[in-house]
């Protein structure tokens, strides 16, 4: 996001406030008619004896970061990110059009946010007090710290209950979606709506969307319309548990999960055309987000890379 600031000779340095994107509050609408003929509308479920009309409303996806500044001095303001992920976020700050001005330190510039909360990374300042001054500030975040270590040692259970049925109905490399760095080691199993899904390893929730309630094959509209769950790993790793049902997910970030613990159930929201569970460990490699080869784990123990199925599988 980029936002543009003029600064007046001779003025305090008034800075503006900004936001990512901010997530609607509501996720339905609620709407009666009382004893007196008037009709209400409401965010939350009313206490009424009327009929109800409950009505889905689209909600965006939560930002991961906040933008904002802060006055210092009359002369200066700081530039403050509050983390909103219950992980660490890795940010970057860019002054883009700047005139009679300077930043400390010096912009652009990464930082890594390693706990939630507010984080003041810079303060920029007028030059020359007796000129106009102007500048645009353009900040992007992706969760994880790109100097964590991933442990290639690891393997992972398959997130099913035992005894459930489950088809892979696209491995590492699929060309229907997994075409791209984010997706490419990913797979896709598929289950019966409901189906609980588990924890493939232990981890921090840091990331959870479970409001949205669209499917189809539309994926410019509903590639980012999935409900998920985002494991971060001791190593830094972060599992992606996509396609959740509506409301389905049973954690909250900043929750601890460990391998096994249900999360949710599968479901077939967003880029969609059935119910199915997509899987795909992924890792910040510097501002961008890669998939990574994972194993899951057989009964015995042994290590295997999951392929597309021909038939259905079942969990031991």
């Amino acid at each position: 996001m980029t936002a543009a600031l003029t600064l007046p000779r001779s003025a305090l340095v008034a800075m503006l406030a900004l936001g990512l994107s901010a997530p609607l509050s509501a996720k339905q609408l609620y709407e009666y008619v009382d004893a007196n003929g008037i009709r209400h509308f409401t965010d939350t479920p009313p206490q009424t004896d009327a009929p109800v009309k409950a009505t889905r409303i689209q909600v965006d996806n939560k930002p991961l970061v906040r933008l904002e500044t802060r006055d210092v001095d009359g002369r200066s303001g700081r530039i403050i990110v509050h983390n909103l992920s219950a992980g660490p976020v890795e940010v970057d700050v860019e002054l883009r059009e700047a005139v009679n001005v300077d930043a400390d330190p010096p912009l652009p510039r990464r930082f890594v946010l390693g706990h939630a909360g507010e984080h003041a990374l810079a303060v920029v300042s007028t030059r020359d007090r007796s000129k106009d001054a102007a500048f645009q500030v353009s900040v992007n975040a992706v969760p994880g710290d790109p100097r964590s270590q991933p442990d290639p040692l690891v393997h992972y259970r398959l997130p099913f209950p035992a005894g459930t049925r489950y088809l892979v109905s696209q491995g590492f490399g699929g060309g229907y979606s997994h075409t791209d760095e984010q997706n490419f080691h990913a797979v896709d199993l598929g289950v019966a709506e409901g189906t609980p899904i588990l924890a493939a390893r232990d981890g921090l929730v840091v990331e959870v969307e479970r409001d949205f309630y669209e499917s189809g094959a539309d994926r410019s509209r509903l590639a980012a319309r999935a409900n998920m769950v985002r494991v971060l790993h001791e190593d830094g790793t972060m599992a992606v548990y996509a396609h959740l049902a509506y409301e389905s997910t049973l954690v909250t970030p900043g929750s601890v999960v460990l391998a096994g613990q249900r999360i949710g159930s599968a479901g077939a929201t967003g880029f969609a055309t059935g119910p199915h569970l997509h899987f795909v460990v992924q890792r910040n490699a510097g501002m961008r987000l890669v998939s990574i080869p994972f194993r899951f784990s057989e009964a015995d123990g042994a290590p295997y890379t999951p392929e597309r199925s021909r038939g259905w599988l079942r969990v031991p």
